[in-house]
Order: structure tokens, then sequence, then C-alpha cells
């Protein structure tokens, strides 16, 4: 598949672009990759996007092993190849078991997850099919993990979706030379 959206070389950048572009390469991430790419073509969005990412990736409630399990969660229900590239490497170094990964990325649920871990799998899981995640699912996340930890759980699923959905539009390449690392499910 072409690149749809491929790198804005910077002689070509509006002064809006090479700002939104400065801005997410002085912050945490240190490079416009992926997603970020074709988000660029609206640089207000763009900037926008990054800043809940940012916070959403790297001071969620969550932490660092439970946000990595709703990114590859998210990534396998979109077959986002290039998210799952990134994150599966963080996740296992986040904490997450070889495991879990595989199992993740070929559509199972994984076998001896930490009890924290499967609440996540069950309220991401529900949410993605249902719609909506039933009172017992949303008590047990809440006297697990807190209120503030729901909202950003529900968030990580809705901005990693929407960075699925760019991406798989833009249809973002993996990095040269990486093997994709998702199948395409049976729908």
């Amino acid at each position: 598949m072409p690149d749809r959206m491929p790198p804005i070389p910077k002689q070509k950048m509006t002064r809006a672009q090479k700002q939104a572009a400065r801005a997410i390469v002085s912050g945490p991430r240190g490079g416009l990759i992926g997603p970020f790419i074709p988000a660029l073509r609206s640089p207000q969005f763009m900037t926008r996007l990054q800043r809940l990412g940012e916070y959403l990736r790297y001071h969620s409630a969550l932490g660092p092993k439970l946000g990595e399990l709703v990114i590859l969660l998210t990534a396998r229900h979109w077959t986002q190849n290039f998210e799952w590239h990134v994150h599966a490497p963080l996740a296992i170094k986040s904490g997450l078991t070889k495991n879990t990964v595989r199992a993740v990325a070929a559509g199972g649920r994984p076998n001896h997850m930490a009890a924290d871990e499967a609440l996540v799998y069950d309220f991401i899981s529900e949410l993605l099919h249902n719609k909506s995640v039933c009172d017992a699912t949303y008590g047990a996340a809440v006297a697990q993990f807190g209120e503030q930890a729901v909202i950003d759980l529900t968030g990580a699923l809705g901005y990693y979706t929407m960075l699925a959905m760019i991406m798989n539009v833009a249809q973002t390449p993996l990095p040269k030379g990486a093997a994709a690392g998702l199948k395409k499910l049976p729908r």
C-alpha cells in the first residue's frame, strides 16, 4: 500500500506546520513519526492531538504497563501495525509478559494476566464490542483504579483509536525493514 500522506518536506511546510513539528520534536516523543506525519496536514489539530497524547502516554493515572495494554488492544482492534510496532516492545519493557503480547496479537484473551491487566482487558473489550461497559465492570474498574483512571482508560482507547484511524486512512507504512506484527483478523 502506498503512503498516502508521506512526510512533508521542510521547505514545503507552512509556518504553522513548522511550529507544530517543532513542538512535537522538542517534547518527550523527540520526533515526528507515525500518526503525526499525516496529522501535520492540520497543524492546529495535530498540536492539540499530541498534547492529549502526551498526557495519556506519559502522565496518565493508569501507569505505563496498563496504558501500553490499552494501546496494544486498540492497535489489535484496528489492525494498526505501526502502533503495534512501536508499542509492543514498550509493553514488554513496562511489565506485560511476552505471552500476553502474543495473545493480544493473535486476537485472543491472554492467559495468566495479573488482576489489573485482566480488568483493563475486560473493560476495553466490553467498550469496543458493546459500545459501553456493564455496571459490574465499571464498578470493578472504579474500585480498583479510581474514577480518574477510568476516565484516562476510556480516553486512551478513544485517543489511540483516533491515531489508528488516521494511520489506516493515510496508509502509514512501517519503518523500513520492519515486519507487520498483526495480521487481519476475520470479522
